[in-house]
């Protein structure tokens, strides 16, 4: 059996190396390097139970209570109950957990959770830890890659997937596998401001909804609360508040409690909300307080956040660091069942790419790394026993499953270099008229022009022939579901916050 995995972060290859383990032809396929995307600039970590004092249920509980009422409950048991075994696997393959001296593993707390349940690797390198750790086993199992191999479309007949494909090197490339596992990642670049790589542009997303599988939950995405607001978008790890740092305003102020208990611990979405308003009020960004930890811990336990900060012209033991909110997560995406299946047989999904119901309207704290694992090694599981026979029933079984789906212009868009003068479509003015209209405060007029405007850019498009045109086409075609899904859901829960007037956020 042959099995194609698109994409190369910790959902991808959890799952080549689960079906090449498992006896398949496996071949990764990804956009750029092995071992790029997302998971190599993780700074937190990997959430689970290490210890006495906590239990799966405590932390499906904070998962549930981060998701606003709309996790799946039985997406998040399987995300609690195999996590146990994800991370003894991860340790297995040569990930190197920060550890204390008497060799057990370090635990840090994150907001939303009730304990400190996270590991994390070379203080705030864990994503780089772990790609480092995958992308050894991968090549030492001598599993096929193909670098720069870029998703264009599903190959579907009779209303399964059959292959992928591809535009390696300028020319259009048909790839036929009995199983397709996408995990290419979110979508991150459909914001002017965003912690993602240039890569997300959310080309398996996109894909599957051309292919005509569901997708849903668009209209949930994640804002980071603290990016150093400095030169290029740098995450300032939520550990960094874990560990004591503070939110103040120009006056000195914890402005974070006068909207929750919890203060900087409070859910993502709170936080971040909390942190725009005070921003947009005072006229200057808030400030990360992490004086208290001492340059001595901040440089032990963030070594990269230490050197970058630094290198920006900050002393973050000695001084308050500016920070603002970017897109950082997409909590919605193809639809999959609890073994990674979508609505089309021959097709699975994992990682962000996919909608598996954990994050519901908010994600929890490190829960995408575990996701990304747990679900990967399901998909694989799921795509080695799928095979011709049972895709009948697999396609009765998925209907079930079938939440929205969106149809598509048959014409794509074509970027030019520049940004244009904002009547046009351009990859900036779409960055940017989703960051206004679409990003971290909401309303109805912003919602409606946004969807408005998205409709005359597919109205004008124009067939992609380079791949940063057939990215530009998966952000519009994403953007625009990811709009109309936010126009539909009218009240406010989670990451989707609708309000009277929108406060600038620039």
């Amino acid at each position: 059996m042959t099995i194609a995995v698109v994409g190369s972060g910790i959902a991808g290859l959890t799952a080549a190396l689960h079906a090449h383990e498992a006896g398949q032809e496996v071949t990764i396929f990804t956009k750029g390097s092995l071992g790029d995307g997302c998971t190599p600039h993780a700074q937190g970590g990997v959430a689970g139970v290490y210890r006495d004092g906590d239990s799966p249920a405590a932390h499906a509980d904070d998962t549930l209570s981060a998701g606003a009422g709309l996790s799946d409950p039985d997406a998040v048991d399987v995300l609690v109950s195999d996590g146990a075994a994800r991370i003894a696997e991860l340790i297995a393959r040569g990930v190197a957990f920060d550890r204390a001296d008497d060799g057990t593993l370090l635990l840090g707390r994150e907001a939303a959770h009730g304990a400190a349940r996270i590991v994390h690797a070379g203080g705030d390198a864990t994503g780089a830890e772990i790609a480092r750790a995958l992308t050894t086993a991968v090549q030492a199992a001598g599993i096929e890659v193909v670098e720069g191999a870029f998703l264009v479309d599903l190959l579907c007949s009779d209303h399964a997937v059959h292959g992928i494909r591809l535009l390696i090197d300028g020319a259009l490339v048909d790839r036929p596998a009995d199983a397709v596992i996408v995990a290419t990642g979110g979508a991150g670049q459909l914001f002017a401001h965003t912690t993602n790589p240039l890569g997300a542009t959310g080309d398996g997303i996109a894909a599957a909804m051309r292919a005509g599988a569901a997708v849903t939950d668009l209209e949930f995405v994640q804002f980071h609360p603290t990016i150093l607001a400095a030169g290029d978008p740098f995450l300032i790890s939520e550990a960094v508040r874990g560990e004591g740092a503070t939110l103040v305003d120009e006056d000195g102020h914890r402005f974070c409690f006068d909207e929750h208990p919890d203060g900087e611990l409070a859910p993502r979405d709170v936080v971040a909300r909390a942190i725009a308003r005070r921003a947009a009020q005072q006229g200057s960004p808030v400030r990360l307080d992490a004086r208290a930890l001492g340059a001595r811990r901040l440089a032990e336990r963030f070594p990269t956040i230490d050197r970058v900060t630094r290198e920006r012209g900050f002393d973050w033991a000695r001084e308050a660091i500016p920070v603002t909110p970017a897109a950082h997560y997409l909590m919605g995406g193809i639809v999959t069942d609890l073994e990674g299946r979508t609505t089309l047989p021959g097709l699975f999904a994992a990682g962000e790419a996919a909608r598996t119901g954990v994050h519901g309207a908010n994600r929890l704290a490190s829960n995408s790394l575990l996701e990304g694992a747990v679900f990967g090694a399901r998909a694989a599981a799921a795509a080695t026993r799928s095979s011709s026979e049972d895709r009948a029933a697999d396609r009765d079984e998925t209907r079930s499953m079938l939440i929205s789906s969106h149809r598509v212009p048959t014409r794509s868009a074509r970027s030019t270099d520049e940004g244009g003068d904002g009547a046009g479509f351009s990859r900036a003015a779409l960055q940017q008229l989703m960051w206004d209209n679409v990003g971290l405060l909401r309303t109805d007029d912003g919602l409606a022009d946004a969807v408005a405007t998205l409709r005359s850019w597919q109205d004008e498009a124009v067939a992609p022939a380079s791949m940063a045109e057939y990215e530009d086409a998966n952000l519009l075609l994403v953007a625009a579901a990811t709009a109309s899904a936010a126009v539909e859901r009218t009240e406010s829960v989670g990451a989707h916050f609708r309000e009277r007037s929108l406060i600038g956020v620039r």
